[in-house]
């Protein structure tokens, strides 16, 4: 069971989850940990998801978040945009302007991001 939701574990790891442990019982892996957000727990249950269907069995997630307050939080790359950015998050890039607000204490203008700012996505 292990090898099936191995991609699940490797996620986890490159994620850093906080406090996670694996054990199978009964044909069952069961796994838990705590995501830094709620959008790294999002994209923990997307890869459950994508190999064991909408309802999977064969496996038991308890994955708590550390940082409710916030959807995530994005380090901006070179090239990045806010609409690239909401698309990443939202799948909307009309949702820039959501972003923008969280961060108007370091950003005053929504056309002018840098690399390495690190933006708070809200949770909307």
């Amino acid at each position: 069971m292990k090898a099936k939701y191995q991609a699940v574990l490797d996620l986890g790891e490159s994620l850093n989850i906080q406090n996670g442990d694996v054990q199978e019982e009964n044909g069952v892996l069961k796994v838990w940990g705590t995501a830094n957000t709620p959008y790294e727990k999002n994209l923990i249950w997307d890869k459950i998801k994508e190999i064991g269907g909408e309802n999977p069995t064969d496996i038991m997630a308890d994955i708590k978040v550390a940082d409710e307050s916030v959807f995530h939080r994005h380090t901006v790359k070179s090239g990045e945009t806010l609409g690239k950015i909401a698309i990443q998050y939202y799948g909307n890039a009309s949702k820039y302007q959501d972003i923008f607000k969280a961060n108007s204490d370091i950003l005053k203008n929504p056309d002018l991001i840098h690399p390495d700012q690190e933006l708070i996505i809200p949770n909307i």
